[in-house]
């Protein structure tokens, strides 16, 4: 099952309350108040991580919680501190806020991992509290909550070249004969219900490149608006470098499967107004135009999409994924594209490792004092 959006509520752990105690003892001649500190209450970390590919696990288990914090003892033993609880992430995923919709984090790279809530400070036992004129304090802290959000998951696949176009033209068929990707294929409309991600190989060893393609289910006129699919997996290729157009020029008076619109060039027109609809962005990406079932073509229908692609300067590869008529040409022109594209790296300081909280909270800000 692919989900792609998800909204979880997460509880950090409230803090341990301090305690009061009072030490005196034999061999302890100046004992006093011993009561020691609360432990911290353990934060919920996330983590961007390659173990998920979908936020699935997080549909049916929406609410995580963190271990609170042990409270303080005598002898002034401090109380344990919580476990923190890691939620795991595919990597794409995108955290806001879900009651202001503020961006939280982007997780963009593996091991990429971010503290989401706080656990509560442990309160401080009474041995803070002591001084020269009060010496048998009674006063204790008590352990404060833990922080408790409520966030909104989306995950965007990181694909570096994303495949449109009408449903049944051949975007499934495509992706398969380029990489190992096996989705289904068959002989009707919204074949595909989910995107599907490829990994393509070019080149000889070792001499090779690689590069990722999305194959994502086939739009129609008005799906802006909520017809077939509707876009709502066009955030998929909002991270692309590169997309790869399909227009079916088979011939509809021939054989099974020919498809029933007569002008490519207007079927690339519509798709391409649904793009601008969901992102601008989109519509402006370097694009290969890429006339599918040409085995089967209608001369008239590829001459025409031909002469469009050239008077829009477009890279034009009539192909058959049945035959692998043009499917080496097409995977080394997205290749080149991908690289002339892709973003370069950025190069950024390694972050700090998050760090749990001390098992013992800072000591209080005034004197401490001793019981004479």
């Amino acid at each position: 099952m692919f989900i792609d959006e998800a909204k979880i509520r997460v509880k950090a752990g409230d803090g341990g309350n301090g305690c009061m105690a009072f030490r005196r003892e034999k061999f302890v001649p100046r004992g006093g108040p011993s009561g020691g500190d609360g432990g911290h209450g353990g934060d919920v970390l996330m983590s961007a991580s390659l173990s998920h590919n979908t936020l699935v696990h997080f549909r049916f288990n929406p609410e995580h919680k963190a271990q609170r914090g042990g409270h303080g003892l005598g002898s002034n033993c401090s109380g344990q501190a919580g476990e923190p609880t890691t939620l795991n992430v595919p990597v794409g995923t995108l955290l806001y806020d879900d009651a202001t919709g503020e961006l939280i984090h982007d997780f963009t790279r593996v091991g990429d991992t971010i503290v989401i809530a706080r656990g509560g400070r442990g309160g401080r036992g009474n041995q803070h509290f002591a001084t020269s004129t009060h010496q048998a304090p009674r006063e204790h802290e008590l352990g404060r909550a833990g922080e408790e959000r409520t966030y909104r998951l989306e995950l965007r696949l990181l694909a570096d070249a994303g495949l449109v176009g009408y449903p049944n033209v051949g975007k499934s068929t495509l992706i398969s004969r380029l990489s190992a990707a096996r989705p289904k294929i068959a002989n009707y409309a919204f074949t595909t219900l989910e995107p599907n991600l490829g990994v393509v190989q070019v080149g000889e060893f070792p001499h090779t490149e690689s590069f990722t393609v999305a194959d994502l289910p086939g739009l129609i006129e008005g799906a802006h608006l909520g017809h077939g699919l509707g876009i709502q997996f066009l955030r998929h290729i909002e991270r692309t470098s590169v997309i790869v157009h399909l227009v079916d020029v088979s011939d509809s008076s021939g054989a099974a499967g020919g498809n029933e619109r007569p002008d490519p060039v207007a079927d690339f027109k519509v798709i391409t107004a649904e793009l601008k609809s969901f992102d601008p962005a989109l519509a402006a990406k370097p694009t290969i135009l890429v006339a599918a079932k040409a085995d089967v073509a209608s001369p008239a229908k590829l001459k025409k999409l031909a002469a469009f692609a050239k008077r829009r300067k477009l890279q034009f590869f009539p192909i058959s994924a049945v035959t692998g008529e043009g499917i080496e040409p097409l995977k080394y022109a997205i290749a080149a594209l991908v690289t002339a594209h892709r973003p370069a790296p950025v190069d950024l300081e390694p972050e700090s490792p998050v760090k749990p909280k001390p098992a013992y909270p800072p000591p209080a800000p005034r004197a401490r004092g001793r019981a004479r």
